[in-house]
């Protein structure tokens, strides 16, 4: 191993560590200029449950209020219930790309559309939605589906129609509705206590993604199914479900499960908040300690993504197979390392934290893997160690 040290004028004092054998290795992208967001620059709150992108808004659910970002004059807005917002912990979002209509799922306040900048609010006493607290909320076709702690909701918004679904016409085994998602489809809930929920739009059929091998503590045996029953997030992309539970995580492309945790992948904790699939290969898991990314899915790489909480500073981690490649150190990161949602925004990502949303900015970025000469120093990194 050889080392050089040096003073650059960009960023202080740069360690680099490289294989005496030099070469390239091939490396996926790395995020390396983040933007911070919180009340500061006119959020309503710091602590951010979920991100929508509209086109050039960007709508962050909060615990106390609802804000948009305008990328293009670089203007927050916000809402609070003194504004007019039904209610003030903003847990879901999702936008209707046919309409622009906001859809929000109210953490104990229902749900609400933001249309024409008025709120129109539905709640237990006054619709078909089973239950106020919801945690997930997502738009298919004219319907909008609601996660909530008690089933599922679908509100069919032509017609004003309402379906619940709990254990009586659904298999869940328990029936707190962490998270739904809607592609190609199909309606995916991940529930806690019932694994996964598919629901066909066409036949309005249900299967339903459990462990197969009914161990609630250990995953007994590998890749057999999902991993475990205690879902948080599910996202479908490309074909694959991606799944997050408060044991692990886990990928399904129709035929084989892959499992995934923290002592043997990138995942900085298998406690997954939520999870956000860009790709069939890329997928972005939001944890209790911070972010893990499967960068390449055919070669198992990952890119860790935490706040280094002594200094502030963002540290990524890029690992193939548990075996560290690369580590870069940059001036800012996620805002914290309690992780609760992420979204894509073309080559950029968003991601929301107990402490503050941050912006990724993804100038330059390619999927999956590209060879590059060791010693790259990623855009805005302070420190950049490649091991071969």
């Amino acid at each position: 191993m050889t080392c050089w040290r040096m003073i650059g004028a960009w960023a202080g004092l740069l360690t680099l560590c490289v294989g005496a054998s030099g070469g390239a290795v091939e490396l996926p992208f790395v995020y390396t200029d983040w933007q911070h967001f919180t009340t500061r620059d006119g959020l309503p709150n710091d602590h951010i449950f979920a991100v929508e992108v509209e086109g050039t808004k960007i709508w962050v659910g909060t615990e106390d209020g609802l804000a948009c970002i305008d990328k293009t004059t670089g203007r927050i807005e916000s809402w609070k219930e003194a504004d007019g917002l039904p209610w003030r912990v903003v847990s879901a979002l999702d936008a209707n790309p046919k309409t622009g209509e906001l859809w929000l799922g109210l953490f104990g306040g229902g749900l609400a559309r933001f249309s024409g900048r008025r709120f129109d609010h539905w709640h237990q006493l006054n619709s078909g939605l089973v239950n106020d607290v919801v945690y997930g909320v997502a738009v298919e076709h004219d319907n909008i589906w609601a996660a909530t702690t008690a089933g599922a909701s679908r509100y069919n918004t032509v017609t004003g129609e309402w379906s619940i679904y709990t254990e009586k016409n659904a298999p869940m085994e328990e029936i707190w509705n962490y998270g739904v998602c809607y592609d190609n489809g199909k309606v995916y809930l991940g529930i806690w206590g019932s694994g996964v929920l598919e629901f066909d739009i066409a036949t309005e059929k249900w299967k339903d993604y459990i462990d197969p091998d009914g161990e609630m503590e250990i995953d007994l045996y590998r890749d057999d199914g999902i991993v475990h029953v205690i879902t948080t997030g599910v996202s479908y992309v490309d074909d694959i479900l991606w799944v997050s539970s408060y044991f692990g995580m886990c990928r399904y492309d129709g035929r084989h499960w892959r499992g995934y945790y923290q002592h043997e992948t990138g995942l900085p904790s298998d406690f997954g908040n939520a999870v956000k699939g860009r790709s069939a290969d890329e997928a972005w898991y939001a944890t209790d300690k911070g972010i893990g990314v499967v960068a390449d899915f055919a070669t198992d790489t990952w890119v860790t993504y935490t706040m280094d909480p002594n200094t502030h500073e963002g540290i990524a981690v890029v690992s193939r197979n548990n075996k560290v490649l690369e580590t870069v150190r940059s001036p800012h990161g996620i805002p914290h390392n309690y992780a609760l949602w992420v979204e894509f925004d073309g080559d950029d990502v968003w991601v929301g934290t107990s402490k503050g949303l941050a912006r990724g900015k993804g100038a330059g970025y390619y999927a999956g893997l590209k060879e590059r000469p060791v010693g790259t120093k990623p855009q805005n990194a302070e420190e950049h160690v490649v091991r071969k």
